[in-house]
């Protein structure tokens, strides 16, 4: 087994086991900071200054839904203009060239597949879709965003810091201006069909999550500190049967103590590397 380095900053050793593929990557918000998204618990993590929305705020309160939406409106058009940066490029090469078995996101924001991967796991969920909490009827983003600026045609606020949920920071007396509209099937609440905190991943996402990494002959997280137990419950898990777990990351993660081996650096470097390096002369 290889040791611990918790500060290493060559991704030679995880490029052996990548190497021989069977590699499920479980990805978090650090491998889209180089998108222009913050993530919560970096340096500059927005949890530093930003509480998020929780699924009993947003349910209990319809004033906590105006503030959602408000916010939401103008975050998820930044998110929706993000590209993907070397780090989600290279995670869908290895995948081309069959290095990866599975990739489980705990990212929102689609960059996994806008980079050509592949049966992305999403397991938080994606910003590009909207769900009726009352009647389950689920629908294009892009089609509630027209519905919103219809509403609002004199909502002029801008986007100024942009947090991984889509969340912007806007002033209260903005917000009351904002029109929140209904379900056009069923006039019922809608909410961006995300897992908030405070609400369950659904059991067969996380079931199919399982499997992928019961079947893996090694679990690679990247840019997730692991804090929270719907990403790290999956690595504790691999680490007790015994499945390496390789962990590429700026700052210490949750996670370390289970780790096979251990990256302290920017992940688009990183991953770069990582990919020549498994799949130039000699790894056909």
């Amino acid at each position: 087994m290889l040791a611990l380095q918790p500060g290493a900053t060559d991704v030679g050793a995880v490029a052996e086991v990548v190497a021989a593929g069977g590699v499920v990557v479980l990805s978090g918000a650090g491998l889209s900071t180089e998108s222009g998204i913050p993530d919560y618990r970096g340096e500059t993590g927005s949890l530093r200054t930003h509480t998020p929305m929780t699924f009993g705020d947003f349910t209990g309160s319809e004033a906590a839904r105006q503030r959602y939406w408000a916010r939401s409106h103008l975050g998820w058009r930044t998110i929706a203009r993000a590209h993907p940066n070397a780090g989600h490029r290279a995670v869908a090469a290895l995948q081309a060239h069959g290095r990866l078995s599975g990739i489980i996101t705990q990212n929102v924001d689609g960059l996994h597949q806008a980079a050509g991967a592949r049966d992305v796991i999403e397991l938080h969920g994606n910003l590009d879709r909207i769900i009726c909490l009352d009647c389950g009827t689920t629908s294009p983003r892009v089609v509630l965003d027209r519905r919103l600026r219809a509403a609002n045609q004199a909502f002029t606020a801008e986007a100024t810091r942009i947090n991984p949920d889509g969340d912007v920071e806007l002033p209260d007396e903005v917000v009351r201006t904002f029109a929140v509209v209904p379900c056009t099937v069923c006039g019922g609440v809608l909410k961006p069909d995300v897992v908030f905190f405070g609400e369950n991943v659904p059991r067969g996402r996380v079931q199919r999550c399982y499997d992928l990494i019961d079947d893996a002959n090694a679990v690679l997280v990247l840019g997730s500190s692991l804090t929270v137990m719907s990403g790290f419950r999956f690595v504790r898990h691999a680490a007790k049967a015994g499945t390496p777990v390789l962990i590429i990351n700026q700052g210490l993660t949750r996670g370390d103590p289970y780790a096979t081996y251990r990256v302290n650096l920017p992940l688009g470097q990183a991953l770069t590397e990582l990919l020549t390096e498994t799949t130039g002369p000699g790894h056909a």
